[in-house]
């Protein structure tokens, strides 16, 4: 473990605050350009002015790899964090320690390579099931027409069951408690209080909890009576098994589930969903991806087979999320004292790692805010420093479900684009809602055009 030293200076720079609230007021009204302006003005070190413990804006990738990997174990998730993701109970997101590993060996054989290119045709059936339901000149919200499938495909992945009739309630309950879990459209005081108080937000992140609750734990019930292997990652999770024969709990497996459901949907969803806006922006990049499609899959859908082949379809998503990370910060708590960037970091202070900040850095990415998928093939991406682009995170809790859903957006990006050009309706660009994920706040709005 890192330690400081007499040279290590005690101290980072950071922005003056106000008495008593500190930054936290500049934060709540634009987060994304506070820990821009922070990391720009100030270093790779900020120390950020907020109640409680201190806080540190960690901006370079040294940093990085120093808190997700070299001295992972001296860090913890964040108190932030684990209030914000309380609704996983220990699921792998959120647990720690002993606790943790036990559960990540438990359910690491459910995302094998294999087990995951298997789900590839559902995923493919189902978008071209969506796409069915679509019309030429139609206007659509594309983030909500992505987040309602991939809630569909993670369903029908995880407990081999098709909920399309409920995909808009359980949708609901699910944006329910993301917004009470982010404090969406509340004041930051008002996401002080605590979820005990029976207010509007409060009272409907209760009954969405339990809606959720009520499904996972009657799906769980009936196929530990059933016994059957519907070859889903629930019955991988169901048969999983530690060293000592032990086998993950009710509880366990509900805390699994739930954070599939919620981080697994989510986040595919939200990266598709900046993507269509990306490539209605540059429909020059939208025309190439196209004639890839054309070239490598001649008419017909895509398949799992096809993916090494899709190039700039790949140099698409991964630009997407480059500038639009769905998962656009890590928070980590410092258990022991240590040194980063040559400043003490004292126990308990709370780390704060931005990919969306990083990036979008000048000193690692050429013209950061364009969207040049082409830079991830002609070779000027090659040599950036490790964790420069970390979408899924790094180091031991690097996403356990990544490879899932890169195939995932590959399939849907590909399997659309096939059949449909979206179009803007707005010439407005959509804002960025930084909550637990990176949603477009008020969704995008797309003309669809068939082919």
């Amino acid at each position: 473990m890192a330690t400081a030293t007499t040279s290590t200076r005690s101290l980072p720079p950071g922005p003056k605050g106000r008495p008593v609230v500190g930054n936290l007021l500049a934060y709540s009204r634009d987060p994304l350009g506070f820990l821009t302006r922070c990391a720009r003005e100030y270093g790779d070190v900020v120390r950020l002015g907020f109640p409680g413990p201190p806080a540190y804006l960690i901006s370079h990738p040294n940093g990085v790899e120093s808190v997700l990997v070299k001295n992972n174990r001296n860090f913890v998730r964040d108190r932030y964090t684990r209030a914000e993701l309380r609704i996983l109970g220990d699921g792998l997101l959120v647990n720690e320690g002993d606790s943790w590993r036990r559960q990540r060996r438990l359910a690491q054989p459910a995302f094998h390579r294999r087990r995951v290119e298997a789900f590839g045709e559902t995923m493919v059936a189902f978008t071209e099931r969506m796409l069915d339901g679509w019309r030429d000149g139609e206007t659509r919200d594309v983030h909500a027409e992505m987040m309602r499938l991939t809630l569909e495909i993670v369903a029908k992945t995880l407990f081999d069951t098709d909920i399309s009739r409920e995909a808009e309630g359980v949708g609901r309950s699910m944006n329910a408690i993301m917004a009470r879990s982010s404090g969406q459209g509340s004041s930051v005081f008002l996401r002080m209080l605590p979820e005990s108080l029976p207010t509007p937000g409060n009272l409907a992140y209760r009954r969405a909890t339990r809606r959720l609750d009520g499904l996972i734990h009657a799906l769980v019930q009936e196929r530990r009576r059933s016994g059957a292997d519907a070859g889903d990652l629930l019955s991988m999770l169901l048969r999983a098994e530690d060293e000592d024969g032990e086998g993950m709990s009710d509880r366990q497996l509900r805390d699994e589930a739930m954070t599939i459901i919620l981080a697994g949907h989510e986040t595919t969803a939200i990266a598709l969903s900046w993507t269509w806006y990306l490539l209605g922006a540059h429909p020059e990049a939208e025309a190439r991806l196209s004639a890839e499609l054309e070239e490598v899959l001649g008419g017909r859908a895509p398949a799992v087979e096809d993916l090494p082949r899709l190039r700039y379809a790949d140099a698409v998503m991964k630009e997407s999320m480059r500038l639009y990370p769905p998962a656009w910060a890590v928070g980590r708590e410092a258990i022991g004292d240590c040194e980063i960037g040559g400043y003490r970091v004292p126990k308990g202070t709370q780390m704060f790692i931005s990919q969306y900040v990083i990036q979008r850095d000048e000193r690692f990415f050429r013209d950061p805010e364009a969207f040049d998928p082409d830079r991830w093939t002609n070779g000027s991406t090659e040599g950036l420093p490790p964790y420069a682009y970390f979408p899924f995170g790094g180091g031991p809790r690097l996403c356990i479900g990544n490879g899932f859903a890169k195939m995932e957006a590959l399939l849907l990006l590909a399997t659309v684009a096939r059949r449909f050009r979206l179009e803007l309706v707005s010439g407005r660009p959509p804002v960025p809602q930084p909550s637990i994920t990176l949603r477009p706040r008020d969704g995008i709005q797309t003309g669809l055009r068939e082919r």
